[in-house]
């Protein structure tokens, strides 16, 4: 499906997974907006488009190729943060599963010259306007992927149960309005 024109009325897009390459995002309502706010940063929108692509490219480089972008990007928010997103690595969460995970690491971090790639919860940081401290690759690129191992997100439903990535991503964290994911394509 590609990305709709507009917001629904809970101000995001309708529930389903939309795939776009990043041309495709640059000219969709995720970065032009509706023509309704006079206070939309598309500018800031296409910087944070910018710096997923540089990583979703690294991780289409090391031939992960199912990769979601989600948060307060696809929301009809005028100055979205961030750009949240995860990934399937198709690996086991086993000892092997952590093998492959800490070679993805090490490949993903050789590609990226900042190596941001990490998820240690001891390597984030406080931003001083957030309460949620950062990861490295928030920092420097103001986007966090995850891989999607079926690990609990510490994001939960409406009736307080843990979500997984695809679950957590698909609603709204504020009213758990479920709304629609990019999954971005080659």
């Amino acid at each position: 499906m590609a990305i709709p024109k507009a917001f629904n009325s809970n101000g995001v897009l309708d529930p389903g997974t939309y795939a776009a390459n990043f041309a495709d995002i640059r000219k969709s309502i995720l970065i032009l907006g509706d023509g309704t706010s006079s206070t939309w940063d598309k500018d800031w929108r296409l910087e944070l488009v910018a710096r997923a692509e540089v990583l979703v490219n690294q991780l289409f480089q090391v031939g992960i190729q199912d990769v979601f972008l989600d948060g307060s990007f696809v929301e009809d928010k005028d100055h979205p943060n961030d750009i949240d997103g995860y990934f399937d690595p198709h690996l086991a969460m086993d000892v092997a599963g952590l093998t492959k995970l800490q070679s993805l690491v090490s490949q993903l971090n050789n590609l990226d010259p900042r190596k941001v790639w990490n998820w240690d919860p001891h390597s984030r940081k406080k931003y001083p306007e957030f309460s949620k401290a950062q990861l490295p690759m928030w920092w420097i690129y103001r986007v966090e992927l995850f891989p999607h191992l079926d690990q609990l997100t510490g994001i939960k439903d409406k009736h307080g149960n843990d979500l997984t990535f695809p679950s957590a991503f698909r609603q709204s964290r504020h009213d758990f309005t479920p709304k629609g994911i990019i999954q971005v394509i080659q």
